[in-house]
């Protein structure tokens, strides 16, 4: 799978938006790499994953996402613009 950006909900309440690349792993292993994930509240409410940290990768794995979806073009353009 091609690195593209997508919204990534992990809880029922906790949406993300990065760019995602899925990567081989044994069974149970973390197989999706996210690169530059914001937390997404609202269009004018995003903000870094984990705040604490200046890592821009982040594992997880698959099992551990709900449901992926295509983000629309502003919410693109305003993810593009905080992570360049």
């Amino acid at each position: 799978m091609a690195k593209t950006i997508k919204c990534i909900l992990v809880e029922v309440d906790k949406l993300l938006i990065s760019e995602v690349e899925e990567i081989d792993a044994e069974l149970g292993n973390p197989n999706c790499k996210l690169t530059n994930p914001v937390v997404f509240e609202s269009l004018e409410k995003m903000k870094p994953l984990i705040e604490a940290s200046s890592d821009i990768e982040f594992m997880i794995r698959s099992e551990d996402i709900l449901t992926i979806a295509d983000p629309t073009s502003e919410v693109i353009a305003k993810y593009k613009e905080l992570t360049s």
